[in-house]
């Protein structure tokens, strides 16, 4: 091609959207309520139209080229072709202005369509390959990778006509992979982030809607659908369990928290255990409500209706046939205490356990005899183990009216350690193999990973086998001896005596909490770093040795052998450094080993003493100043001061008032101090230094590159000059 001709480049420029529909309506339901004498029917699941999804609206797709005719060139050629830097007028009004490279556009450049719509990023032979922005007329833009012109890899889109914005892995054009999507880019306050297949929400991820209400759980064809948790936020109402299609559908557990009554420490709430189907109760379910009386019997259609047994409060049962939620005859029992039903199911549907992978080594004869007897167990420790549950789903939350949350696996990590699990030659990601299922190896290992109390079990009885299968003697009830076995030596005495650096003070673990998602994404980008070619990437004891020092994070009060004491803290023979270096740890290893070294490398001076210095340093302030600040103070600490401000007992008052008020003080002060160290090692320690690090390896990566580019380069034009050389020798 030669500079004034008309020459043709032949590319291709098309832009149509495809739209991606939003969820279906969620439900919601009234508050339970219960009749003594007429037992009354609890509300039916309606539809809230405050949640309903907002709709993606549309995800325009890259351009692609059409042959176009160049009219005007004016830059760089070689050899009567466009190369080298250049600017290119195509008939229509299009324009490219860039690199080129033998006749086709190629390097950095910017093309811009006659109609407005621009990219500018990298081409390779007339294509669009590599990273590039795309900013449509209307203002919406694409930022983020591309292949033949197509969105493929990382990329963020932003919607201008709606505020839509999404950010996350694409496939062939469309959001696949992990992502979050805003539909209200300025507010986020309605959102999606988790797992995409072809532009649907499918597989795990968490919605909150504009309402407040949130789901986190399984979705397929952007339906909510397998298992998940619902929250009502307004309602005060949750449900756990199964969905299909959007409603719940399967087992699952409907809480209705009430509110609290007069003098009352404790809410009161309804709950239904049992099956649903499309939305309703129907088939066997347990209702407890809030008075205290109890229905374990057949559903219809969300009412009584069937078999079933009443228990009042005072004790009295019924026991007979309902219809539409009503007695069939007015004769109860008299103080008979509830009994179970004969061939009713050991376990409910919340308890529920799956280990097929441990009966698979039983005999199969056995099978049924192994599964019925630790169920046994789990049945006669269920009142433990519901409190366990409990205590370590709360752990690193704020006060909840309910006090309910799901544990997550970052919990349960806590809960096996402050067991002494560990102890026993088995690490916790050895464990997290163990109990995989279909998970992937980023499920498995993700701190976030919800785990219904069913799955706890399950976890717990697989946990039990593999380290005391070895001891036990009979092996008649294998399972059942050695999930005994671990609650009597390791679960009850352990359990709820938490251990470790991120959770042994409410108000440390909330702050501690905040730096979760990011130190993921350091521990995640390591991890693909020392892991590659692997799929199944963790990081071992040495590892964390080798980033400390790669972010040269070591010093005189952050030594080598310091940071040894640190991650063998809570080991079996914390003096045996060397046999962990290759142990492999899980997310709240690292994380709680960050938190460790925070302490030693940023010591903070305590309030008073720096409260005392800066009053010697500065000048005197107003009293009107000092009110102000203090005012401030009090603003930024309602939790505080409201333990201070406790009403105290005539037998407290006085001296017993200062000691308490002084205790409280000096603990607040404590937590401040951990507060301050915390930010200081995260905000411009650890953080900064990983950043550098990246932007170090990214430099050096690049280097490489373009040194290798050189050296092909090089070679290729040694090849050219000795073909040249050889020719003109047999001339």
């Amino acid at each position: 091609m030669q500079q004034g001709k008309e020459n043709t480049t032949k590319t291709t420029l098309k832009n149509k959207t495809d739209k991606t529909c939003g969820n279906s309506d969620l439900p919601h339901t009234a508050e339970e309520t219960h009749i003594r004498k007429v037992v009354s029917c609890p509300p039916v699941l309606t539809v809230n139209s405050a949640d309903v999804d907002l709709q993606d609206n549309d995800f325009y797709e890259l351009p692609t080229f059409f042959n176009l005719t160049v009219q005007r060139y004016d830059g760089e050629t070689c050899e009567g072709q466009f190369h080298g830097e250049g600017v290119a007028c195509f008939e229509g009004g299009h324009v490219y202005k860039g690199m080129f490279s033998k006749g086709f556009m190629d390097g950095p450049g910017v093309f811009t369509q006659a109609g407005g719509l621009k990219y500018e990023g990298e081409f390779v032979c007339n294509m669009l390959v590599g990273r590039g922005t795309l900013t449509w007329p209307d203002a919406s833009t694409y930022e983020g990778e591309v292949l033949n012109a197509i969105r493929h890899g990382t990329g963020t889109y932003r919607c201008a006509n709606n505020g839509v914005m999404y950010t996350g892995q694409w496939d062939q054009g469309k959001r696949h992979g992990k992502g979050v999507v805003y539909f209200k880019q300025g507010k986020k306050t309605s959102w999606y982030k988790g797992d995409w297949v072809k532009n649907n929400r499918e597989g795990w991820g968490t919605r909150c809607y504009p309402s407040g209400n949130t789901y986190s759980g399984e979705w397929k064809n952007n339906l909510r659908h397998g298992e998940g948790a619902m929250r009502w936020l307004k309602l005060g109402q949750q449900y756990v369990g199964m969905w299909q299609n959007g409603v719940q559908h399967g087992n699952g557990t409907h809480v209705w928290i009430l509110r609290r009554a007069d003098g009352s420490q404790y809410s009161q709430r309804n709950q239904y255990a049992g099956d649903f189907v499309q939305g309703q109760r129907h088939g066997q379910g347990t209702f407890c409500y809030a008075g205290g009386a109890i229905y374990e019997g057949q559903w219809r259609n969300n009412k009584k209706h069937g078999r079933g047994k009443f228990t009042f409060e005072d004790g009295h049962v019924f026991e007979g046939e309902f219809v539409h939620d009503e007695m069939t005859t007015s004769s109860l029992n008299g103080n008979k205490a509830p009994t179970s039903r004969p061939g009713s199911s050991i376990l409910g549907p919340d308890m529920a356990l799956n280990i097929e992978c441990l009966l698979e080594k039983i005999p199969e004869r056995n099978r049924d005899t192994e599964r019925k007897e630790v169920e046994c167990v789990v049945l006669r420790k269920a009142r433990e183990l519901r409190s366990f549950y409990s205590f370590y789903s709360r752990l690193g939350h704020a006060p909840s009216p309910d006090n309910s949350f799901l544990m997550s696996r970052l919990q349960l990590w806590r809960l096996l350690k402050d067991c002494n699990v560990h102890h026993h030659s088995i690490t916790l990601a050895q464990i997290d193999n163990f109990i995989r299922g279909d998970e992937t190896s980023a499920e498995i290992h993700s701190p976030f990973t919800p785990m219904l109390l069913r799955r706890t079990l399950s976890c717990l009885v697989v946990v039990a086998y593999h380290i005391y299968h070895k001891d036990v003697v009979s092996q008649n009830h294998l399972l059942a001896d050695c999930f005994s076995k671990l609650m009597t030596d390791n679960i009850i005495p352990n359990a709820s005596n938490v251990k470790g650096f991120m959770f042994r003070h409410p108000d440390c673990a909330e702050v501690a909490v905040s730096y979760l998602e990011k130190c993921w994404e350091v521990y995640q980008d390591y991890c693909r770093v020392i892991a590659a070619p692997r799929e199944d990437r963790t990081m071992t004891c040495r590892h964390l040795l080798w980033l400390f020092k790669d972010l040269h994070l070591l010093d005189s009060n952050l030594s080598t052998a310091r940071l040894l004491q640190i991650i063998t803290a809570e080991s079996q023979d914390p003096s045996n450094t060397s046999a962990c270096l290759d142990l492999e740890i899980t997310f709240l290893e690292f994380f709680e080993v960050l938190l460790g070294s925070a302490e030693v490398k940023c010591p903070q001076v305590s309030p008073s003493s720096a409260e005392a210095k800066a009053r010697s340093d500065l000048p005197e302030k107003s009293d009107k100043a000092e009110t102000s600040n203090a005012q401030d103070m009090e603003s930024q600490q309602p939790v505080r001061a409201t333990v201070r401000e406790r009403p105290q007992s005539a037998g407290q008052r006085d001296g017993g008032k200062v000691v308490q008020t002084s205790g409280v003080r000096a603990q607040d002060q404590e937590v401040e101090i951990w507060n301050q160290t915390i930010h200081q090692f995260f905000n411009h320690s650890f953080f900064p230094a990983f950043e550098h690090y990246q932007l170090v390896s990214r430099n050096m990566k690049e280097e490489k590159l373009r040194q290798d580019s050189q050296r092909h380069v090089a070679e290729a034009r040694q090849g050219a000059r000795e073909i040249q050389e050889s020719e003109q020798r047999q001339q």
